[in-house]
């Protein structure tokens, strides 16, 4: 850039300054804007300016019911706490054990039973329905009772799956 460049640079941007400083350091007067505006003053109309001491007395008598908290604080204030609400558990019940087994139900009637003479074995007779099984003393009756014993008016009984017992007494066939 040559020496005459420079110096025209230099004027245009000392130019640029003082018109700058000029726009910022003029008066209100200078600018057109009158300075003071041309308004009346006109005070609010009160009929009787006198204080009201009623009114003081009884704004002291007032009490605040709306939430406290500082008016002067522009945080929000902590929701209270809610209340612990303290409910007694309900009473347990008295432990009563295991449901009672219910008696086991033979769906077969005894009724009769053979000794064998030679052997001194017995076999009893058990109906269901049309059915009639013959069944010695350690056998199986309906696929789940096993004959324990045979007595002269019982038969003992014991499912194989629980391991229950039961006695069925002798019953007298009816009238076919």
């Amino acid at each position: 850039m040559s020496r005459r460049n420079s110096f025209a640079l230099l004027a245009l941007l000392l130019v640029t300054f003082a018109i700058v400083v000029y726009w910022n350091v003029r008066t209100p007067e200078a600018s057109g804007l009158p300075a003071t505006l041309d308004l009346k003053y006109q005070p609010i109309t009160v009929e009787n300016p006198a204080l009201r001491l009623d009114l003081l007395e009884h704004l002291k008598t007032v009490q605040y019911e709306g939430p406290k908290r500082n008016i002067f604080s522009a945080s929000v204030p902590l929701p209270p706490a809610p209340r612990k609400i303290v409910v007694a558990p309900p009473p347990r019940p008295a432990p009563t054990g295991p449901p009672p087994v219910p008696p086991l139900v033979i769906p077969a009637k005894f009724f009769g039973y053979v000794t064998d003479a030679a052997t001194g074995t017995r076999r009893a007779f058990f109906s269901e329905g049309e059915d009639v099984y013959v069944v010695g003393v350690g056998d199986v009756l309906l696929g789940r009772f096993r004959l324990l014993q045979i007595g002269n008016t019982t038969a003992e009984l014991e499912e194989t799956a629980s391991g229950r017992r039961t006695t069925v007494a002798l019953q007298e066939p009816g009238p076919s």
